[in-house]
């Protein structure tokens, strides 16, 4: 049933004319810092889709039940599915973003509050259940490449193209401190690696292949061969 449902989503008209055409999907997953979301988003810009990080979401979530509660042991699905009655999914040129009480929350999402607590909201099922409609939503009248940790076998098991992303903890440790500007010591990336598989072990049943994936162990590659991995591998799939 759910395939179907999917299925269907995927088939509905992206067009205003009248015509119908199927909208296509690339779904990236991988494990946290393996550079899911910028990829995805560079593939978007050379194929002319939109870019939809389902990340993001579960972050806007956690801003959104901050708010409301700042004492995160007191926090239920409940009262997280409550407070993302204020957060919506907007379109810009070259992805989606969210919003909260319609105003973009970019930084606030990104903050330090929102990182440590995210794995909380994300562990929710009823707040996943919640993502994936969003993110079914953004591609039902356009081209999307999604990434999140359970896009290519969860949300979108029938999409054009399944990517997952791994790369090595330490490697992945060390972009994570370059994204921030953080000076690197062999210190802050030995703790940096323990934060990364702590956050793999709690992600570890969402971080799973689709069988049908693509795995590209992005470690020894620049971001541009990732991308260009991809707008490849895209390239060879029929419209």
């Amino acid at each position: 049933m759910r395939c179907r449902v999917v299925s269907d989503l995927l088939g509905r008209s992206a067009t205003g004319d009248g015509m119908t055409r199927r909208t296509r999907v690339i779904a990236i997953d991988g494990p946290a810092a393996s550079g899911k979301s910028s990829t995805a988003q560079m593939v978007a810009e050379r194929l002319g889709f939109l870019h939809v990080d389902s990340g993001s979401l579960y972050r806007a979530a956690t801003a959104a039940v901050l708010r409301l509660e700042s004492e995160p042991s007191r926090w239920t699905e409940a009262s997280v599915l409550e407070a993302v009655r204020a957060v919506g999914l907007r379109a810009a040129r070259t992805s989606f973003y969210p919003v909260l009480d319609g105003r973009a929350i970019e930084d606030e999402i990104r903050g330090g509050d929102v990182t440590r607590n995210v794995s909380r909201v994300a562990q929710m099922p009823r707040v996943r259940e919640w993502v994936n409609t969003k993110v079914r939503e953004a591609a039902e009248s356009k081209d999307v490449v999604v990434d999140g940790r359970d896009m290519g076998t969860v949300v979108f098991p029938e999409a054009d193209l399944k990517i997952f992303l791994v790369a090595d903890s330490r490697e992945r440790a060390a972009r994570r401190l370059r994204q921030r500007g953080t000076p690197t010591s062999e210190q802050l990336l030995d703790d940096e690696t323990i934060r990364i598989r702590e956050r793999d072990a709690l992600d570890a049943r969402q971080t799973v292949p689709a069988a049908d994936a693509v795995v590209i162990d992005t470690t020894g590659l620049t971001q541009a061969e990732q991308v260009e991995q991809i707008v490849t591998l895209s390239e060879q799939r029929p419209n």
